[in-house]
């Protein structure tokens, strides 16, 4: 029998709703609304830069942006198992989480050369 690589799927599907659904929001109201309403905006682009620079600031930032990519892509796959539109589950598969995975590695790679 066959091992499913659906458990690691699954678990990476729920903490990216999760965070979408818990830290998100604040997320956007600070990264999108705190610098229009900052009296001195260099000083909050040097504080937001000092804290994607510390280990755990790279850390909590990629896992903002990696986990909701893991979501979409779960959802997006199952999405399209539910409207009936099938494809061998490898392409679909490959395509969706691949995708997900080659855009986490693109963003752990522009966190880790700042």
């Amino acid at each position: 029998m066959r091992r499913s690589h659906e458990p690691i799927s699954w678990s990476l599907f729920g903490a990216g709703g999760m965070l979408l659904a818990l830290i998100g929001p604040g997320l956007i109201v600070s990264t999108l609304l705190l610098p229009w309403l900052a009296q001195d905006p260099q000083a909050l682009y040097v504080s937001f830069s000092a804290g994607l620079r510390h280990p755990l600031g790279t850390c909590a930032a990629l896992a903002v942006v990696a986990l909701p990519l893991y979501h979409t892509a779960h959802r997006l796959y199952h999405g399209l198992h539910d409207l009936h539109i099938t494809g061998p589950g490898w392409l679909l598969g490959g395509f969706f989480y691949g995708g997900a995975t080659v855009l986490s590695a693109l963003c752990a790679f522009w966190l880790l050369a700042l």
